[in-house]
């Protein structure tokens, strides 16, 4: 089989619209959670979330006239994948129909929706937009890059929730491995910070209702009472090792694994023994060939009571006792809040850049231990550690469960 490395990163996010700001952020502990400006809040119960500040999308050669014709969500997209295509070094090198894109959303163009939906009911329907279907489906982030970078191979949307991007990951690398393309864009991209979704989250109990920015998103801490919702975009380049290697690419990581389960259980809570994330942990352990080196995991870790319990299960289950407790694990959405179908792949960016350069990030505002989570989470501050492999999971509402597993190299 053929081995699969990312050789580019592109990141639009709460705490910078650059990896490398991305990451030092993360390790240096900024918390991205802000006020909610977008609108206002008054009536509702969530105050915080993860925005994404100064976004400009012509700074990223997005001109207007096409941003018009975008969603927020295929906006963030594109500008992440305009750097991860920069990063990498890719373009040119492979040829338009080995080259693919595999980037989703868990909700896609809701901002379309909502805007377009008010337009019909104040001003009737010959005011509505002639591009609101091509602004608001999902597919559209992965079409417009695919037109970006004239990637004329295979090119999907993943829409699985929470879980979306790293099961875009994960396919997009089994379509390199598999020898069905040279090269893949993959990951997610999500903007949905508008009243009716903060909304419907909050009132089925899901959102934290703190309105302090510091004790609102609360991995693993017994204080934990629900999510922050972020937005933004991550986007990688995977590639076939010996076509980078034949390039000279830098090689932030190799993908070496991926597990894909669902847990069958719920539309929205997960299993509670954890048995599916388990069984997904395990399948991209086994299929890395993992005999038990260092190993960082950037954790799904929302900060709701019941995932992060059953997420310490999951990862006891699949390693074992010994080996989950000798884990690093940190949840970065402790720092950029929630950013659903974004999220798998700015964590796993963050994972590929830890293995690179030996440094793991912190679950920030760790302060109260809860004796249902009690593996090493990485409190507060970043560690340096010459950890091997890293696993980045996501956990997503009706059951979805996804791991990929990274090397260094």
């Amino acid at each position: 089989m053929r081995r699969v490395v990312i050789t580019g990163t592109g990141v639009i996010s709460p705490v910078g619209n650059d990896t490398r700001t991305f990451f030092d952020n993360l390790t240096s502990g900024v918390c991205g959670i802000v006020p909610i400006s977008r609108f206002d809040t008054e009536g509702y119960r969530a105050k915080v979330a993860g925005e994404v500040q100064g976004f400009e999308s012509e700074a990223f050669g997005i001109d207007r006239a096409q941003a018009k014709r975008m969603d927020l969500f295929a906006q963030y997209a594109l500008a992440a994948a305009i750097q991860a295509v920069a990063d990498s070094g890719i373009e040119g090198t492979v040829a338009p129909e080995r080259l693919g894109v595999y980037v989703g959303a868990g909700i896609g163009g809701m901002q379309t929706f909502v805007q377009e939906t008010e337009k019909l009911l104040s001003r009737g329907p010959s005011r509505v937009s002639p591009f609101f279907v091509p602004m608001m489906i999902g597919n559209m982030a992965s079409g417009n890059i695919a037109i970006r970078f004239n990637a004329q191979g295979p090119c999907l949307p993943v829409v699985t929730a929470c879980a979306t991007s790293t099961h875009s990951i994960g396919e997009a690398f089994r379509a390199v491995k598999y020898g069905h393309a040279d090269a893949v864009i993959a990951g997610g991209a999500e903007a949905t910070l508008l009243p009716l979704a903060v909304a419907g989250f909050s009132n089925m109990k899901a959102l934290s209702e703190s309105e302090d920015p510091n004790a609102a998103s609360l991995p693993f801490d017994a204080r934990r009472s629900g999510f922050v919702m972020g937005e933004g975009s991550g986007i990688v380049v995977l590639e076939e090792y010996e076509h980078a290697v034949s390039r000279g690419a830098r090689i932030w990581a190799e993908v070496c694994g991926y597990g894909n389960t669902c847990d069958a259980y719920h539309i929205t809570a997960p299993q509670e023994e954890g048995i599916g994330a388990a069984n997904a942990f395990r399948l991209a352990l086994d299929e890395a060939n993992w005999q038990g080196e260092a190993l960082y995991i950037n954790a799904h870790g929302t900060g709701t009571p019941m995932n992060d319990k059953v997420e310490t299960l999951a990862i006891k289950r699949a390693l074992g006792e010994e080996a989950a407790r000798a884990a690093l694990i940190s949840s970065t959405k402790s720092m950029t809040g929630h950013m659903l179908g974004a999220a798998g792949a700015v964590e796993a960016i963050a994972s590929a850049m830890a293995l690179k350069e030996g440094v793991v990030p912190p679950t920030i505002h760790l302060e109260k231990s809860d004796p249902a989570c009690d593996l090493n989470y990485v409190p507060n501050a970043a560690v340096r550690a010459d950890v091997t492999m890293a696993l980045s999971s996501s956990l997503g509402f009706g059951g979805h469960n996804a791991v990929i597993a990274m090397r260094k190299i």
